[in-house]
């Protein structure tokens, strides 16, 4: 039996204990499952090799140097350090079923970070101890030193869980479970490996690179080109579920911010004329952004604000930049047996992945906005349409495994995936 209401926190709440207390005969699920994902372990080989071979392929003469080694590792640490010591929040992340229900804190300081990181980039750059276009004539050692990293702290990652049975949901394939993580929730004190990963390496390493691109383009032109909320992830599904391995580790140290910077680099590495677009293309590319930003943050914002303040731990922070609508009130849902509601509101009664659909035309619009002269600016798209295509897949299995018949509801009512009559 499948209902659609409105309904407060507190009555979720009530709810879920007042059905678990019915019968102690149900056991609810995640969702998840024991197949195998990439292909199992001959998969998780080919991941493991083709991604640091694809990534050297695309830049010639990536050695890693005592500069790239020095660049890559002063700003982990300092980011490590602020992640501890900076200003920001507390909140906790979901119950985890293998530990008996134990929910895990989190501290939440990546607002203050990213906005520190970018007043010390800035100095560092003015005051000419760091320009930051160093890390587009250095982009091939920190590349290899990133890649490096990646495969060792992987292996540190891996092996400290073993020595300290901390394993968690083993294949038996130790090359899989290497890929997939043996561990879930990796942490020295308040430093959270995995949010650390997912958060701060990856998005301030790409920022960075494309702010270097602008100061490089001023350097050269003496003009730039007009082509060129972290509480909310603990709900995620790579939070709760994934565990720490080569995957997320190697992927956020190196792969995420050194190869979706490719569109960058080509305007970094020509001259304007070379993909200059007219006034009214560029005017429209804005207009475009600026909504697509907005369905972006306000959908995300949604999702998130949802499962927080279903536990009643919606945290409101008065962040920059802020848009409308990034969470509903007492949203419309759909009950299921496991407990865990689905929201049929805001964007999510529109579309069933509407926080997809702006990152596949930001990743469009990067593209086009370098031409077609190379490929090499389209890789992201290329890559990014592959993944959302297999994490849609999971999700829908996911779900269809855990909610049964309130998923199939909710696929009646609201039918299409991405865009309304489209698809």
């Amino acid at each position: 039996m499948v209902s659609m209401q409105r309904k407060t926190p507190a009555d979720a709440l009530a709810a879920k204990r007042a059905k678990a207390d019915e019968s102690n005969t149900h056991i609810s699920t995640d969702g998840s499952s024991a197949e195998f994902e990439f292909g199992g372990s001959f998969g998780a080989a080919l991941l493991m090799t083709s991604f640091p071979l694809l990534m050297w392929y695309m830049w010639i003469g990536a050695y890693p140097t005592a500069k790239g080694w020095a660049i890559y590792w002063i700003f982990f640490i300092l980011e490590a350090a602020m992640y501890c010591y900076m200003p920001g929040v507390s909140s906790v992340g979901r119950a985890l079923k293998h530990e008996g229900g134990k929910t895990l804190p989190y501290y939440c300081s990546a607002y203050c970070s990213f906005y520190a990181t970018l007043t010390i980039a800035a100095v560092l750059h003015f005051t000419r101890a760091f320009p930051l276009y160093t890390l587009i004539d250095e982009f091939g050692s920190i590349m290899s030193v990133a890649t490096l990293s990646g495969f060792l702290d992987s292996f540190i990652v891996y092996m400290q869980a073993i020595l300290r049975g901390r394993t968690h949901r083993l294949s038996g394939s130790p090359v899989y479970d290497f890929l997939m993580g043996a561990e879930l929730n990796p942490r020295i004190g308040i430093l959270d490996f995995k949010m650390f990963y997912e958060v701060r390496i990856p998005w301030f390493i790409l920022f960075l690179i494309t702010c270097s691109v602008a100061a490089r383009q001023y350097e050269i032109y003496g003009y730039v080109s007009a082509e060129v909320a972290e509480q909310m992830i603990i709900t995620s599904w790579n939070m709760y579920f994934e565990k720490l391995g080569f995957l997320l580790t190697f992927w956020n140290m190196a792969g995420v911010p050194f190869t979706y910077c490719h569109c960058a680099l080509y305007l970094a590495n020509h001259d304007p004329s070379e993909y200059r677009w007219n006034r009214y293309s560029l005017s429209a590319f804005a207009v475009l952004y600026i909504f697509f930003y907005w369905v972006w943050d306000s959908s995300n914002g949604q999702k998130n604000a949802f499962r927080h303040q279903e536990k009643g731990q919606l945290i409101k922070r008065n962040t920059f930049p802020q848009v409308p609508r990034q969470a509903i009130k007492n949203p419309k849902v759909i009950e299921t047996d496991t407990g865990d509601n689905i929201m049929v509101d805001g964007w999510f009664a529109i579309v069933r992945k509407p926080n997809y659909v702006p990152d596949m035309f930001f990743s469009m619009s990067w593209g086009l906005i370098t031409g077609f002269e190379s490929p090499f600016p389209w890789f992201y798209f290329i890559f990014f349409m592959i993944l959302i295509i297999h994490r849609t897949n999971r999700d829908i299995n996911r779900c269809q495994r855990k909610n049964g018949e309130a998923w199939k509801r909710y696929e009646r009512d609201v039918p299409y995936l991405f865009i309304p009559y489209v698809i």
